[in-house]
């Protein structure tokens, strides 16, 4: 990791939220995060000058097949990198720090900035990606601001179910903008407490515009405690009869120490399972955010050796990722660690909007294996999980804590902003000063010129698929649902390469469309369809070698046969062999 001298440390701070007459108004370009849950990156712009918050990704949800994880679209900011003055991170989750690994090439490496648990976690994931030495990043303590360009960024400490969340206080001579990052206002948190009176002191100064976590609006009153699952974690740990598999967030530092104190108290030995879980987990050790006594921590491939009594594993795969620990564990097929009689798998999560479905199929999975699964939500069940974000009693004190001239709820599908601007409303904030945006939406703020939408810029999302990032696209989407949904049928057509006229009768191969031998009648007179339409073409044509148009009309000829009897539209491949 290296510094850049181009940046530095410094107290100095932009003039106040005022109505200076030679101030710009700012600029704020959501790239994602906006009306989703994920993927969370927003552009602030003053005059040459770019900041960057946050680069996420996003889980894909059922319609993107074959899709390993979806990142923001950066092509707005291609052309400007080197207006990029910084990106600055508020915590170490997925969904705010898990694009950075495909992110950070494509913007030329501008520096990053974050506090020292999340820099080792984005360390984590550059190594990985084998870019860490082209990385600077640079660990900021709260309250010691950076400058960036025309910028002053000032992180200030909140409570989420991480350790070292932070709040990006972003001055400029357009103001003062506060993204909150995730956030709930926890009284008794297991690290540091909220800064509340730095947020009121930058309150006091005069917010022009607060960015603010709508993950949680539609909740009542407050959002438990972290510590309050201490207990439950405890007494599950204590009273079970056999092994204790918990499933977090390889991110969760804090809630793996809860279940290591709780294993260390009743005289269990913990193995980790599962890459992230591992590297995150040994990142947080050498840092001192974890500590876990000598003699506790056990290597997987040795678990079978202790006493189930005596035994906590700790794995990866708490959303139902297909390649997780969990999920393999649940199929069958991990390699050291199989469901036995008695076990009791903990999910200490809740699932992520989309990944419903895939969370569910691995408890019903364990079940069937015999395990005792307790999950958020289930009957009689004790907390097993907290939200790490505020409800709307904890959004309520963040808007009379900053008194924000302008709102622009972030990090929430859009019935969230909705209700974020409803209860901003309620808090005084008039609703012309309140904005809900999309994606891609160009948002200027001035203290004299008000808050709007005034145009938009290309954003969506890029799909990452192994090793290609960016290319697969909606077309090739379309295609992978329509071979899920109705399969695809090859024809092989062999023709005289000199008069284009047909040789032998055609070949068609089917793969999830219909079984070729228990629909022998149907295939046979597509062939006899494909043969007539090739011979009807040479008599209207005469002689042609325009295999392109060939094709095209064998595609169209079997598609409204095949349609007219089965109602199916497979993808069509026609296939021309010239002899």
């Amino acid at each position: 990791m290296r510094r850049r001298n181009r940046t530095e440390q410094s107290s100095e701070r932009a003039p106040e939220r005022g109505t200076p007459s030679r101030a710009q108004p700012i600029r704020i370009i959501p790239l994602g995060g906006v009306g989703e849950i994920g993927k969370n990156m927003s552009v602030y712009e003053y005059g040459n000058d770019i900041v960057i918050v946050d680069g996420g990704l996003m889980f894909p949800d059922e319609e993107m097949l074959g899709v390993d994880l979806v990142i923001p679209d950066v092509t707005y900011l291609q052309d400007k990198l080197d207006r990029i003055r910084g990106i600055f991170i508020t915590h170490g989750h997925e969904d705010h720090i898990g694009g950075l690994p495909y992110l950070l090439p494509q913007l030329g490496f501008p520096p990053v900035y974050a506090s020292k648990l999340t820099i080792g976690l984005i360390g984590v994931k550059l190594r990985e990606r084998r870019i860490l030495d082209r990385a600077h990043l640079e660990v900021v303590e709260p309250g010691k601001p950076v400058r960036a360009g025309a910028f002053t960024v000032e992180f200030l400490h909140v409570n989420h179910s991480i350790p070292d969340a932070m709040a990006v206080v972003l001055r400029s001579p357009a103001g003062i903008v506060v993204n909150t990052g995730d956030y709930k206002i926890d009284y008794t948190p297991i690290d540091e407490p909220a800064d509340l009176s730095a947020l009121a002191r930058i309150g006091d100064e005069g917010v022009l515009v607060l960015c603010g976590d709508s993950t949680r609006v539609e909740a009542e009153g407050h959002t438990p405690s972290e510590r309050a699952i201490g207990q439950t974690f405890d007494d599950l740990i204590g009273g079970a009869e056999g092994r204790v598999i918990v499933a977090t967030f390889a991110s969760l530092i804090s809630r793996v120490q809860q279940v290591v104190d709780a294993a260390v108290k009743h005289g269990r030995q913990v193995a980790l399972v599962g890459r992230s879980m591992v590297n995150n987990a040994q990142m947080a050790i050498e840092l001192g955010y974890l500590r876990i006594p000598s003699g506790v921590l056990v290597e997987v491939d040795r678990i079978n050796s202790i006493s189930a009594k005596k035994l906590v594993i700790i794995c990866t795969g708490s959303q139902g990722e297909p390649t997780s620990a969990l999920t393999r564990i649940a199929n069958g097929d991990h390699r050291f660690v199989q469901i036995q009689q008695g076990d009791t798998v903990i999910l200490s999560s809740t699932p992520i909007v989309g990944n419903e479905r895939a969370v569910y199929r691995n408890i019903d999975n364990l079940m069937r294996r015999g395990a005792n699964v307790l999950y958020q939500g289930a009957p009689g069940m004790a907390r097993v999980h907290v939200s790490g974000h505020g409800s709307r009693e904890e959004i309520k004190l963040m808007l009379a804590l900053l008194k924000p001239r302008y709102v622009m709820p972030v990090h929430g599908e859009y019935r969230m902003l909705a209700q974020h601007k409803r209860l901003a409303m309620q808090m005084g904030v008039p609703e012309q000063n309140i904005v809900i945006a999309q994606d891609g939406d160009v948002i200027k703020a001035s203290a004299d010129g008000g808050i709007h939408v005034v145009d938009s810029v290309p954003c969506g999302n890029v799909y990452v698929d192994g090793l290609g990032v960016g290319d697969v696209g909606q077309v090739v989407l379309r295609d992978r649902r329509v071979l899920s949904s109705d399969g695809v049928l090859v024809v092989v057509v062999t023709v005289d390469s000199e008069t284009g006229e047909l040789l032998g009768s055609p070949d068609l191969i089917s793969r999830g469309f219909v079984y070729e031998r228990e629909s022998e009648q149907l295939l046979d007179t597509a062939r006899h369809k494909v043969e007539d339409a090739i011979r009807t073409l040479s008599k209207t044509r005469g002689r042609t070698t325009d295999w392109g148009f060939i094709k095209n009309k064998v595609r169209d000829t079997l598609s409204e046969y095949i349609f007219s009897q089965l109602k199916r539209r497979p993808m069509i491949l026609p296939v021309v062999v010239e002899v």
